[in-house]
């Protein structure tokens, strides 16, 4: 069965990662090895790391920014698939035999997506609830990097993550990089399915207001910074710009203030990445 390298980004988390690499020792699937990339400015995770050695891990350092870490990485890569697990998620017990069993049925298969749970097995209801082929159009609610699966032959050809994108990037674009990659292998012609029956547990957290407006204009400014490099047709652009209004609108009919704020920071950061993204290239 296929083999993986689980490449694994850590900085301020120990408890979460503790239960990250828990989950990967109940694996019924045992083909893969685990590539911690620690980008703490001390030794904080060594002794969890230590702890959980049995896993295999190989233990890499790097500047912060999540793509940074990946690209750290990606030189150090042998399995079948890749894959891109958050420092605090958590893998259902079958979850690399389920994909290996789907990646070794099918050799056409580039890419397998699946989708964010939390630790009640719900999602949000942003999710999209059914099987397909991932396309241009349709991948932006059935991606999230810590559900992406892809053959390292897919990889050799997609290339490096943009480091201008993700956590911790010298930019404005500070997510956003895993959308930015499965586009670019759809352009080299990837056949990426996206099964909703795939999930991993990621705890939703409680965000204060001015949390929520960050987190929006933070990711509407990489969408729309997305929306620009990979010229997307002015059609996609004014539906990507609709939907934080209409979002807003809702919420305003709710009476719930911080969402509102959430959509309008959503757009305005829309805006402002799409604007950027043409002097940014």
């Amino acid at each position: 069965m296929a083999s993986f390298d689980l490449i694994v980004a850590t900085v301020d988390r120990v408890d979460e990662l503790e239960r990250l690499l828990a989950s990967l020792e109940r694996q019924t699937h045992r083909a893969f090895r685990v590539l911690v990339v620690d980008q703490n400015p001390d030794d904080r995770v060594e002794r969890i790391l230590h702890e959980h050695e049995r896993l295999g891990l190989k233990s890499l350092r790097a500047e912060r920014g999540l793509s940074r870490a990946r690209n750290a990485a990606l030189p150090h890569v042998h399995a079948d698939v890749l894959a891109f697990p958050d420092d605090d998620c958590v893998y259902p017990d079958d979850l690399l035999a389920r994909v290996a069993q789907r990646f070794d049925a099918d050799p056409t298969l580039d890419g397998l997506t699946g989708r964010e749970v939390d630790a009640h097995t719900i999602s949000s209801p942003s999710w999209a609830r059914d099987a397909a082929t991932l396309t241009r159009d349709n991948l932006w609610n059935r991606a999230i990097s810590f559900t992406i699966f892809l053959r390292a032959s897919l990889v050799a050809r997609v290339g490096s993550f943009d480091e201008r994108l993700g956590l911790g990037a010298e930019s404005p674009w500070c997510s956003g990089e895993e959308i930015d990659y499965l586009v670019r292998a759809l352009d080299t012609g990837a056949r990426i399915e996206y099964d909703p029956e795939i999930v991993v547990v990621h705890r939703e957290q409680t965000r204060a207001r001015a949390t929520l407006r960050a987190i929006g204009a933070r990711e509407g400014a990489s969408l729309g910074y997305i929306l620009r490099k990979h010229r997307y047709p002015l059609r996609t652009v004014g539906r990507m710009l609709l939907r934080p209004v209409g979002g807003a609108l809702l919420a305003f009919a709710r009476r719930d203030r911080a969402r509102v704020a959430f959509h309008l920071s959503t757009l305005g950061g829309r805006l402002r990445g799409y604007r950027r993204a043409a002097t940014a290239s």
